[in-house]
């Protein structure tokens, strides 16, 4: 009997990641829309493998509301793998035109990736500095899941929402069924 290695577990999830997927197009249709410069948007890819994985190891994944970079620091620090950003939350208190809004897509629609990019930041920073002191014991990247409202409009609408999120490092995004306001 031989032990699976890390390495073999990796391959068996990106295995499973797409099983039950049916698209209506090829890859190279897909690639040829992008352009001739791929962007890389480091923080949203590793955070999306990293809750994939944390998804399909882990019985569940515990995360709390995050509104501030510091709250994230002190989530992950306390032992959180993941971190939830709630649109109601950023409706609140935290939108880019600093007025108090109900949960219905009202805010302005860059206030979460506004919020999901300065938590990127702040966890970013509280790596570097365990790193430049030689600590390594904490996954200080923890997978970020945002709000996004019904999409603030319309399915284009929903579509740059989604790339800011992407842009922004969200690990995940979750869409509701809801009308907008």
């Amino acid at each position: 009997m031989s032990a699976i290695t890390p390495g073999d577990h990796k391959a068996q999830l990106h295995a499973k990641r797409f099983d039950g997927i049916v698209r209506p197009y090829a890859k190279a249709d897909v690639e040829r829309l992008r352009g001739s410069f791929k962007v890389e948007h480091s923080l949203a890819r590793l955070g999306s493998m990293r809750l994939w994985e944390l998804l399909h190891t882990e019985d569940f994944v515990a995360s709390l509301g995050a509104l501030t970079g510091n709250m994230a620091v002190q989530q992950v620090r306390a032992g959180l793998k993941a971190i939830y950003l709630s649109g109601w939350q950023v409706a609140a208190d935290a939108n880019t035109a600093g007025q108090m809004y109900p949960d219905q897509s009202l805010y302005p629609v860059d206030s979460v990736p506004t919020v999901v990019r300065k938590i990127n930041q702040a966890l970013l920073r509280a790596d570097q500095i365990d790193h430049a002191e030689g600590k390594n014991e904490r996954y200080w990247l923890a997978p970020i899941m945002a709000d996004a409202e019904a999409g603030f409009g319309g399915p284009l609408n929903a579509y740059e929402l989604m790339k800011s999120m992407i842009d922004a490092g969200a690990a995940g995004v979750h869409f509701e069924d809801q009308l907008a306001s």
